[in-house]
């Protein structure tokens, strides 16, 4: 495949699998994640694979050249045929997730064995696109913004 550096993942991949195991911490794995360089494979025309599910745009990224390849041949892709880049995950939630402009996460992983949703909700995303940005995060009830 065609793309970005060769980086290690190690870190993240421990912190998916301890959050779905139920014994990690959810915020821990998101910070580990905004320091990560992950895997994007891009479309014809350069632009980051997306999927739609749910309402939601993910864009598709992948800890590893070996998941990413692994997604790409399910899909009918060999060899050098995807081109990626190479994208810290800060970047991928603070500047392509609002430059979207419909809600949209990351998916990290799709189709592996341990795959992982960034959701756009506050907390992982900006204030600005998380679709849960009027509500009270200990709650989930709608607010109207002013804090008492």
């Amino acid at each position: 495949m065609a793309g970005g550096q060769r980086v290690s993942n190690a870190g993240l991949a421990h912190q998916v699998r301890m959050v779905r195991a139920g014994a990690g911490d959810p915020r821990a794995m998101v910070s580990v994640f905004r320091g990560s360089a992950v895997y994007v494979p891009q479309e014809p025309g350069g632009a980051l694979w997306c999927g739609e599910h749910g309402g939601v745009r993910w864009i598709l990224a992948f800890t590893s050249e070996e998941e990413l390849g692994a997604f790409a041949r399910v899909r009918g892709f060999a060899g050098s045929e995807l081109p990626y880049v190479t994208v810290r995950g800060d970047r991928l939630l603070d500047v392509a997730v609002p430059a979207a402009g419909v809600p949209c996460g990351v998916a990290l992983d799709a189709g592996g064995a341990q795959p992982m949703l960034f959701p756009p909700v506050r907390g992982i995303v900006p204030d600005g696109c998380a679709v849960d940005a009027g509500t009270d995060p200990g709650t989930g009830t709608e607010t109207d913004g002013v804090r008492r």
